[in-house]
C-alpha cells in the first residue's frame, strides 16, 4: 500500500478513507486504533497517530475517550462530496477543456463514454 513520494500520514488517513467510502467501515463504527495501523503498515504509530489526527480535524473521526476512534455521522456523504469535487477538478475539467480544443460537445462525450464502457465491460467478459 505505501506509495513512493507520497506522506505516510496521508496514505494512512486515504486508507481509512476509502474504507469508510466503500462502506467497510460504517458510521459510528469503531476505527482501527493508532497501534493498529502502526503495526499494520510497519510504520512508527507517530506517523499513523498524525494520520488520524487529520481524520478528527476533517470530522470524519471522533475520538470517546478511553474507548478509541469512531466513524462520525455523516462521514461518508462528507467524503463523497469531498472526492467528487475532487474527481471534477482532477478528471472533468480537463477532459472538457480537451473536448473543447477538439470540437466535441456533450453528445460527443457521452457517446465516446457509451463506447468505452462498453469495450471494457465486452474486454472483461472474455
Amino acid at each position: 500500500m505505501i506509495e513512493e513520494g507520497k506522506a505516510l500520514f496521508l496514505q494512512i488517513a486515504e486508507s481509512v478513507e476509502d474504507s469508510i467510502v466503500d462502506g467497510s467501515l460504517a458510521e459510528e463504527a469503531q476505527a482501527p486504533s493508532t497501534n493498529e495501523l502502526a503495526a499494520f503498515y510497519r510504520i512508527n504509530p507517530a506517523t499513523a497517530a498524525k494520520g488520524v489526527t487529520m481524520l478528527v480535524d476533517k470530522g470524519v473521526l471522533y475520538k470517546r475517550r478511553g474507548i478509541g476512534m469512531f466513524v462520525a455521522p455523516g462521514a461518508r456523504e462528507s467524503l463523497l462530496v469531498e472526492r467528487r469535487a475532487a474527481f471534477r477538478d482532477r478528471y472533468l475539467t480537463p477532459l472538457l477543456a480537451e473536448a473543447r480544443k477538439l470540437g466535441l460537445g456533450s453528445e460527443d462525450l457521452a457517446q465516446l463514454l457509451r463506447e468505452h464502457a462498453h469495450t471494457t465491460t465486452t474486454e472483461g467478459d472474455q
